[in-house]
């Protein structure tokens, strides 16, 4: 066995695969909240998710119980990850799979690059995967002349309209049902798939479209490529779960199955697997369980895929694993709950955070695996975030991703310090303030300065009066904010007026 847990922690190369995009998130969003469409389609949708998620939790009269079991399996599970690991690989192997180990999104797209060509094959059957995402898989085979079909609704949407994901479990949320008609209808006749030349944008229409689309290739495909949902160590069982039969259909039908699998993914037991498949549905579609559960272990004879590859994706996590407060974004399963309740993501979509992954866990995760070093695009994200706690109330695992965010922006400050002798502006203003507040003399000073404010104050609709802009360096501040304007009175001074004497 070829092992990185045994070597230095290190964090995925910048710019490999897709955890990064090429502009802060502050730039992104900006661009982001003047698409109306776009708004409107992910208000929508986030809204409709978090009825049916609520709905189906209020059932559950020990759901909190259930959470705090699912915390507690995911912290023990990391506390035993690199034994875990080397249980899953030896049972895997003894069931007739082959495992390979990939220290980052470059190893593993050669590693899956050079399986597919070994078969012979010249296209893949992909199962929605945010792991293969996460490397850019896609774009590797393609680049070595091999053809990555995506099945998941959703994900086909995004493959043909040649876009990137949206959302961990909806990708393309940010579309309509009248855009996707138009996506099929431009990009279907061009691969062979005859469209009806009245077809509507009625859901189940789009749906049966897409089926005749992709039913020939499933039933020519040799190869297909999937992640994992969970594995168990303790059997070699890997499991997928999904709403569509597209996952049931690349796990029986090829000949050839490879799984692109996070290290964090594990579960030591069966028993420890009731928890999180509980757990998970309610989270993210809203289901009591998902319409199809599939689990395989190695290879059957005569039974579904005759080879069985199992590639084991670092990318940055053991980096992950040694950050004592940060290491609980592992324990993520991904169901998307934090999403759908988080207030920014629900104004400026997914593609704002460059990531794969988005909304709040993709603003802990992504700049942990890719690394804080104080000027990288990924150091805007811990930012993304008004810390209201609601992606803490519904994660099916309990992630405090609030304080990780605290933590993250507290490394982003001290990685900036580091790489310049200059000091930051931010860091100036904090000694201004410091300075400023160890005396009641200077404090009142400034109290009474800040009233130079309200000249700047200009009205907004209902008559408020806000400060939209300040001159540099301020005007850092007041480019994605406005400021309350200072009030004509200090508290002191009005508590002197009414009571007499200071407070």
């Amino acid at each position: 066995m070829t092992t990185f847990l045994g070597l230095p922690s290190v964090h995925a190369p910048g710019g490999v695969g897709a955890l990064e995009g090429s502009e802060g998130f502050a730039t992104a969003a900006r661009r982001a909240l003047g698409d109306t469409q776009l708004r409107g389609n992910i208000g929508r949708a986030t809204t409709t998710i978090r009825g049916k998620r609520a709905a189906v939790v209020a059932e559950v009269p020990d759901w909190e119980e259930l959470r705090e079991a699912g915390r507690t399996l995911k912290a023990a599970t990391m506390a035993r990850l690199p034994e875990l690991l080397e249980q899953l690989e030896q049972q895997v192997t003894a069931r007739g799979g082959v495992v390979h180990w990939a220290r980052d999104a470059a190893e593993a797209n050669a590693i899956v690059t050079r399986l597919v060509q070994a078969t012979g094959a010249d296209e893949v059957v992909k199962v929605k995967s945010m792991a293969t995402q996460e490397i850019g898989l896609n774009e590797a085979l393609e680049a070595a002349g091999i053809a990555a079909w995506e099945t998941d609704l959703a994900e086909l949407i995004v493959q043909l309209g040649h876009d990137t994901p949206s959302h961990i479990l909806v990708p393309a949320i940010h579309r309509n049902r009248s855009e996707i008609r138009e996506i099929f209808r431009r990009e279907m006749p061009g691969l062979g798939t005859e469209l009806d030349p009245d077809m509507t944008d009625d859901p189940r229409e789009l749906a049966m479209t897409a089926r005749r689309h992709l039913r020939r290739t499933f039933l020519r495909a040799r190869v297909a490529v999937s992640g994992a949902n969970f594995a168990v160590a303790e059997t070699g069982t890997l499991s997928v779960v999904e709403s569509e039969g597209n996952g049931r259909m690349c796990l029986t039908l090829p000949q050839t199955l490879i799984t692109v699998m996070g290290i964090e993914k594990l579960v030591p037991t069966w028993t420890d697997l009731e928890v999180f498949l509980q757990l998970l549905p309610r989270s993210s579609t809203g289901e009591r369980m998902n319409p199809y559960t599939s689990m395989w272990t190695g290879v059957t004879p005569g039974d579904g895929p005759q080879e069985f590859h199992l590639v084991l994706l670092d990318n940055g996590r053991t980096a992950v694993l040694g950050d004592e407060v940060g290491r609980e974004a592992l324990h993520c399963i991904r169901c998307s709950a934090c999403l759908n309740v988080c207030p920014v993501y629900e104004r400026t979509g997914g593609h704002a955070y460059g990531s794969v992954y988005p909304g709040p866990i993709g603003a802990i995760l992504s700049p942990q695996l890719t690394g804080l070093t104080g000027g990288s695009v990924n150091d805007s994200l811990p930012y993304a975030s008004s810390l209201c706690g609601a992606c803490y109330d519904v994660c099916p695992v309990k992630i405090d991703i609030p304080s990780i965010l605290v933590e993250l922006r507290a490394q982003h400050v001290e990685a900036q310090a580091d790489a310049s002798r200059v000091p930051t502006p931010e860091a100036l203003a904090m000694r201004a303030a410091s300075v400023a507040m160890s005396s009641a003399a200077r404090w009142r000073l400034l109290q009474r300065t800040s009233r130079l404010g309200r000249l700047l104050g200009r009205a907004r609709a209902g008559g408020e009066r806000r400060i939209r802009s300040l001159p540099p360096p301020l005007s850092a501040w007041t480019s994605a904010r406005d400021l309350p304007v200072p009030p004509a009175e200090t508290f002191r001074e009005s508590w002197e007026r009414e009571r007499g004497g200071r407070p």
